[in-house]
């Protein structure tokens, strides 16, 4: 009878190889497929975009308050000149007059 040599499972070598990551994963992609860089920049740069707006929406927002002791209705602090809105069309902020009373 021959003599065999114990085996390693095929699991053990798979095992062995270092795990790249998400960003050794996006690395190998982007080196054998180039066409996805494009994609890649675009869903960064959204990403990106909606961490900024959620931020801003969370700082400056009127709506949100994070400190309910001290002053638990900052929205009626504002003045009408105040401009919280993103985005606003032909609205001149600085001529609107108070129409809401001081508490």
């Amino acid at each position: 009878m021959s003599q065999q040599q114990p085996r390693a499972p095929p699991a053990a070598a798979a095992s062995a190889a270092p795990n790249p990551g998400v960003i050794g994963f996006l690395r190998h992609q982007v080196k054998h497929r180039p066409s996805l860089i494009p994609l890649f920049i675009i869903m960064g740069t959204a990403v990106a975009g909606a961490g900024l707006y959620l931020m801003r929406l969370a700082l400056y927002c009127p709506e949100v308050r994070w400190d309910k002791k001290n002053n638990p209705e900052p929205w009626n602090n504002l003045d009408p000149t105040h401009r919280y809105k993103f985005f606003a069309v032909n609205m001149d902020y600085s001529k609107l007059e108070k129409d809401r009373p001081d508490f």
